[in-house]
């Protein structure tokens, strides 16, 4: 297959290419200004600094933006390589699929349509649909926060939304699958909306057409859970193991509502994620359940905060990571209770399991409480795997890899426990099965 990085092009991230991307759009006026403001602001701003809390952690020196160019629209290319795994078994209610950062295939079952659901790409659905888009697109995500997240909203070449209307409920999951080639670029977002009362689950993964494939993703994700609604949205991370990793992740939960939301990160050479919870309804409550297995020399970052805006809300997040070879893995968590959100529920874990004596796991729970009458905890744990209970195994005719399966399966059980939907358990158990190697 012929790479993205082997085709002559002309578009790159620097002013002409900005502007060439400008004259292929076809977009709103509104989204053609918010462009210029975001490159106005990337433009601006100098790379993360490692002094600042959330990159010190991050090496960034090998990573070389001249390297990529965005996907020139006219050029067509096909990822056929690029697994997909949550699909098995799974009688879906609409899918999304885009390569190289292009959505080129979208689907919705007609009952769905039908009751007002909106389900496609977001470049069009921003064309087709621009009141419901318009009100949500970068609400959420400071684009001046960092120089990712600008240039992810000034040349974000399309994406997927989701809207759904008022006490709809979606009764079979909407799956959405991100491909990229070796040497691509993928500057997708994603937006989805549920109105009062709707229902929705979503199944998003990424990957790339081979285990060592690089690429640059810089993405950007938007959840807007309205008042008594409820979202189910489980996102599996399979990026090439040389890729680039970058993305802002929000989620705004209302009065009542529900989030369950489940990350499983086990692609990537390097992954720097900045997510954020706000419940700004009375009432509200998230679940977010994180899984990450590194091997080689990855880097997985994961800066977390946890946002209580009202009274009565529940957060639980619960991450936990299994280690191998040399690789690396950071979480930094934050529960932040603002003044007035009495009778916050708040609560943080990051548990890791170290396969060897070479890989590194950084735990950095922290609090902020400006309320009184609150219950907010947290902890962390790291250790080694037990090689008692691997000889226990191997004395019962298990081989080692078998047995490390197994501590391993059992680590993430609780983890396993807490998602609803049965593929999707049996799915990260596999995937989590084939990441495990022969240690001597």
């Amino acid at each position: 297959m012929t790479s993205t990085a082997d085709k002559k092009l002309s578009v790159r991230f620097d002013e002409a290419g900005f502007e060439q991307l400008l004259e292929r759009r076809i977009d709103p006026v509104w989204i053609t200004e918010a462009r210029k403001e975001a490159w106005a602001a990337f433009e601006s701003m100098d790379w993360p600094n490692p002094r600042d809390e959330n990159w010190m952690r991050s090496d960034l020196r090998a990573f070389k933006l001249d390297r990529y160019q965005p996907i020139d629209e006219s050029v067509v290319q096909s990822v056929p390589g690029a697994p997909i795994r949550l699909l098995e078994g799974v009688d879906v209610g609409g899918s999304i699929r885009s390569e190289n950062g292009m959505v080129t295939f979208e689907s919705l079952d007609e009952k769905f349509a039908a009751k007002g659901v909106v389900f496609g790409s977001l470049s069009r659905c921003a064309r087709d649909h621009a009141e419901l888009v318009k009100k949500h697109l970068h609400s959420q995500i400071d684009t001046r926060s960092d120089r990712f997240a600008a240039l992810q909203a000034a040349m974000w070449t399309d994406g997927y939304f989701l809207y759904v209307p008022k006490n709809v409920v979606i009764d079979k999951p909407l799956h959405i699958h991100a491909a990229m080639a070796d040497g691509s670029v993928d500057l997708t977002h994603t937006l989805i909306v549920l109105e009062e009362g709707a229902e929705a689950t979503v199944l998003f993964e990424s990957s790339s057409d081979s285990d060592a494939a690089g690429g640059f993703h810089c993405g950007g994700l938007e959840l807007v859970v309205n008042q008594r609604s409820n979202l189910r949205f489980v996102a599996l991370q399979d990026w090439g193991g040389g890729t680039w990793h970058f993305a802002h992740q929000r989620a705004k939960v209302g009065q009542d509502a529900n989030l369950q939301w489940t990350i499983a990160a086990m692609g990537s050479r390097f992954a720097q994620v900045d997510q954020q919870v706000a419940l700004v309804g009375t009432g509200a409550n998230s679940h977010v359940n994180g899984v990450m297995f590194t091997r080689d020399r990855q880097h997985l970052t994961y800066n977390t905060i946890q946002r209580h805006a009202a009274q009565h809300c529940k957060s639980d997040f619960l991450y936990k990571a299994v280690l191998q070879d040399r690789s690396r893995t950071v979480w930094r968590g934050m529960i932040k209770v603002d003044a007035g959100a009495d009778k916050t529920d708040g609560y943080q874990r990051n548990d890791n399991l170290l396969l060897s004596d070479n890989a590194r796991a950084d735990s950095i729970p922290g609090l902020e409480i400006l309320a009184d009458d609150v219950r907010c905890t947290h902890g962390s744990t790291s250790g080694r795997v037990d090689e008692e209970l691997i000889f226990y195994a191997q004395s019962r005719g298990f081989t080692r890899v078998e047995a490390v399966r197994m501590i391993v399966t059992g680590f993430f059980q609780q983890i396993f426990d807490r998602i609803t939907i049965e593929s999707v358990r049996e799915a990260l158990g596999a995937a989590i099965a084939r990441q495990v190697r022969q240690y001597e």
